[in-house]
């Protein structure tokens, strides 16, 4: 029951009805709680911007700079154009600024912004925006585990926020959003791997109960799905963004080994199997699509890297799929996420040189939601 005092009574239970009946009743407080935390909206829902990272840095990209660069731009001009995106494009080195313009001049719905970044990873180091975009949850940032400290990415959360014209909540542990994924009903998918490793937030101990009330605290998660690893030798530690992927309420994507000699062959069938055992939040039985994986792509020391389809970005107008060479393997995760998305392009571009950095395409992103 809803409590009501006073002559405002009748209007209260009035707004409260309308509430109800217009189907926006994410939070209902008496005086005496603390208004819950609306879910972060889901990847699919429409978007009024979405942020990419400019590859920026040749000392961190060495000879895949230009190559990586190029693929940024592929991606861009996909989101500005079929994408139906408005992209706000993160330069984060004033050396870099004029040729970023010069690509981007005279291209629609790009708006090229000096900032300053370690490097493009806007998904684990930009805030999460909240419903509308009227809220943005930030996090401490440690470079994933103290791995990778890269001068000004604990500044990129700020520099999103005050573009974007929004104030940040700042919550007192590490984080990147790459670690989490959202159905937008308050169901957020993680891997134990990354969330509970020691290297982020040892205070928490490991302790999944713990994790999960910071979690519902800052980005309204009403139930937490813990899966076990991510990829091999993933830098971040097996971000879920990696591995498994909400395409739509109640139905998640993971990879299923492609070729013989795929080296994450049981991780993808332990994932699917811990999927099929959930309930979401709103009490359905998660159902799982499983998409063929790129295969074994290996770096130049002959080292798995961890390349995958499901770093797929959602676009208003489109899907964009991160591929990594093998165009049979590509066309089949396309034809899959076709099936998922019916109503949009599904849009496959080459991802390898961004890869070397440690990710593709939805790792060097985040959306603004409309």
């Amino acid at each position: 029951g809803v409590e009501v005092g006073g002559g405002r009574g009748h209007m209260a239970r009035l707004a409260f009805r309308a509430r109800i009946s217009a189907g926006t009743l994410d939070r209902i407080s008496s005086p005496m709680t603390a208004p819950i935390t609306a879910a972060i909206p889901a990847e699919w829902a429409p978007h009024r911007a979405m942020w990419v990272g400019w590859p920026s840095h040749a000392e961190y990209w060495f000879e895949a700079l230009e190559q990586a660069q190029d693929e940024v731009e592929g991606l861009v001009r996909a989101l500005a154009g079929p994408g139906r995106e408005q992209v706000r494009l993160m330069v984060g080195k004033a050396e870099v600024l004029a040729d970023a313009q010069a690509r981007f001049a005279g291209v629609a719905n790009v708006e090229v912004v000096a900032g300053e970044f370690g490097d493009v990873w806007l998904r684990d180091t930009g805030p999460i925006f909240g419903a509308g975009s009227r809220t943005a949850a930030a996090f401490k940032f440690n470079g994933w585990g103290g791995k990778y400290d890269m001068p000004g990415d604990d500044l990129v959360a700020g520099q999103i926020g005050r573009h974007a014209g929004v104030d940040l909540t700042w919550n007192d542990f590490v984080m990147e959003g790459g670690s989490l994924d959202h159905d937008g009903e308050g169901t957020v998918l993680t891997t134990r791997q990354c969330l509970l490793n020691p290297n982020r937030n040892p205070a928490w101990n490991q302790d999944e109960a713990v994790a999960a009330a910071a979690l519902e605290k800052a980005v309204g998660a009403k139930v937490v799905v813990w899966l076990g690893d991510g990829l091999l030798n993933d830098h971040t530690d097996g971000h879920v963004d990696n591995l498994a992927r909400f395409v739509a309420p109640g139905v998640v994507a993971c990879p299923v080994a492609w070729g013989t000699n795929d080296v994450n062959a049981d991780v993808y069938d332990a994932t699917a199997r811990d999927l099929a055992a959930v309930t979401d939040a709103a009490g359905r039985r998660l159902k799982v699509v499983r998409i063929p994986s790129p295969g074994l792509v290996l770096d130049e020391d002959e080292r798995p890297i961890p390349a995958s389809h499901m770093n797929f970005l959602i676009a208003n107008g489109a899907v964009i799929v991160p591929t990594y060479g093998d165009a049979r393997a590509a066309d089949m995760a396309c034809q899959a996420l076709k099936d998922a998305f019916p109503d949009r392009e599904i849009i496959p571009l080459p991802s390898n040189a961004v890869l070397t950095g440690g990710g593709s395409f939805h790792c060097i992103s985040q959306q603004e939601p409309a």
